[in-house]
């Protein structure tokens, strides 16, 4: 039972490939609007996503194509993508393929070799899976709905500073309650972790854990994707569909970049959060919804409600009891047990004798700022755990970039991850003369990886 997603702006191709599709594969989710793939990535694992290369705004360079291939290999780096395209040729088909597409093909397509193509991609899919334990899409554990589970017990609530000391006592006092809950952190502070941590231990663990990325929702999608839409409401809605909302029912719904959302989107929001209940589009019926609030962000929420970008009532209804992790910089003392945490799971995922860190990785990772935080820290270690040659962890295993001094708060602020990223891979590339093979090494890359962060930096 394998379960493919096909996206095309094209009604008539969906269709088609879904009829075709479905007598031979289990489950084939088709989409019509690219703008939802991070939702339904992020929502639903996937064994093959077929993916058209020429949307509405683009119809026949392909670039459309390749950004969105780029968006969907870094929300999963393991999504095994097949481009298609009316347009190819095989200058296109061969970026595709270094860019991390799995195949590519053109269409009209022969329908033996579009089903060929995918039994390929399939094998492909599941040997990666098996190597690296992932759970097959369309197993057992893949549930319809596509509401993520809490993470389990101590993922990374690793930390003896005070401040994390503070962050738990917090967690302690409000998880068996059903107090509304803002979160306040940087990029990669573990956010996500804690709202998790706090729904794993309330009474509602055994419900629905339901995650939005509601910043990211746009003002067409924002009332469908939270609050559900009926048949016919709009072009596209062929069905009954339940929100966010409804899916949480009895369980928790956290809304991660809430800080980032508009102020008519405010205004929606905060009338479901008064009312209780939601209305789905195209309908009049208003159906109760009974969940627990955790909201996140990393802006600069109270600011915003000063110059009224952000209201202040929907402020107050949210942050009830509101937690502030502190910055990986901030606790030092929490980088090692942190890296050794990490170094412990991958190198049981990648079959690696790392035995510990050298004493001069250990003062070099307490001096470095960390500037994306804890989600810095472990992708650092991933690497540094495939790179190395020895039983432990060197300075030449990472690739810390920015000088090692402790810098002020504001200026590590100003440096984004992805500007960090473009850094990282500029020093690597310069160092070995543009080798992508010693880069790609370096980096704990694939060549395909690689060559698709050159390609989206402009290197």
């Amino acid at each position: 039972m394998s379960k493919l997603l096909i996206i095309d702006d094209d009604p008539d191709v969906l269709m088609a490939a879904r009829l075709l599709l479905k007598r031979h594969f289990g489950h084939v989710d088709i989409e019509k609007n690219p703008e939802r793939i991070p939702f339904l990535i992020n929502n639903g694992q996937y064994d093959v996503i077929l993916l058209d290369m020429n949307f509405e705004r683009d119809v026949s360079s392909g670039r459309e194509g390749f950004l969105w291939l780029d968006r969907i290999l870094d929300i999963d780096p393991m999504a095994t993508v097949i481009l298609i395209t009316a347009y190819g040729d095989v200058e296109m088909a061969v970026r595709a393929i270094k860019l991390g597409a799995t195949d590519f093909v053109l269409k009209p397509w022969e329908n033996t070799k579009l089903l060929a193509t995918i039994e390929s991609a399939l094998a492909k899919s599941a040997k990666a899976a098996e190597a690296t334990g992932r759970p097959k899409a369309g197993g057992d554990t893949a549930k319809k709905g596509a509401v993520k589970s809490a993470s389990p017990a101590g993922t990374v609530l690793i930390g003896s500073s005070p401040s994390m000391r503070q962050v738990f006592a917090t967690i302690d006092q409000v998880a068996g309650t059903d107090a509304n809950v803002l979160i306040l952190g940087e990029n990669g502070t573990g956010k996500d972790v804690i709202a998790r941590e706090i729904h794993r231990r309330s009474h509602r663990s055994d419900k629905p854990f339901v995650s939005v990325d509601i910043g990211a929702l746009s003002e067409s999608l924002f009332e469908s994707e939270l609050f559900g839409h009926v048949k016919g409401a709009f072009t596209d809605a062929r069905d009954d569909r339940a929100g966010r909302f409804e899916e949480a029912h009895t369980g928790t719904i956290f809304l991660d970049e809430i800080g980032n959302i508009s102020l008519p989107q405010q205004a929606r929001l905060l009338t479901i959060l008064q009312q209780r209940n939601v209305t789905r589009v195209g309908s009049n019926k208003p159906k109760a919804v009974d969940v627990r609030l955790i909201c996140a962000t990393n802006a600069d929420v109270y600011g915003r409600v000063a110059d009224r970008s952000f209201r202040q009532d929907l402020l107050y209804r949210i942050n009830t009891i509101e937690l502030r992790l502190p910055p990986l910089r901030e606790r030092v003392e929490d980088i090692v047990p942190l890296a050794e945490h990490f170094m412990k799971q991958y190198r049981q995922q990648y079959n690696r004798r790392i035995m510990g860190l050298s004493p001069a990785l250990v003062r070099q990772m307490q001096q470095y700022a960390w500037p994306g935080n804890v989600r810095e820290l472990q992708h650092a270690v991933e690497r540094a755990v495939i790179l190395a040659q020895g039983t432990e962890l060197e300075p030449a295993n990472f690739s810390l970039v920015q000088s090692p001094l402790q810098p002020t708060t504001s200026a590590a602020e100003s440096l984004h991850i992805e500007d960090m990223e473009k850094q990282m891979i500029q020093h690597a590339m310069q160092k070995y003369q543009g080798n992508i093979t010693d880069v790609s090494r370096e980096l704990g890359l694939s060549r395909q990886a690689l060559y698709r962060r050159l390609e989206k930096y402009g290197l």
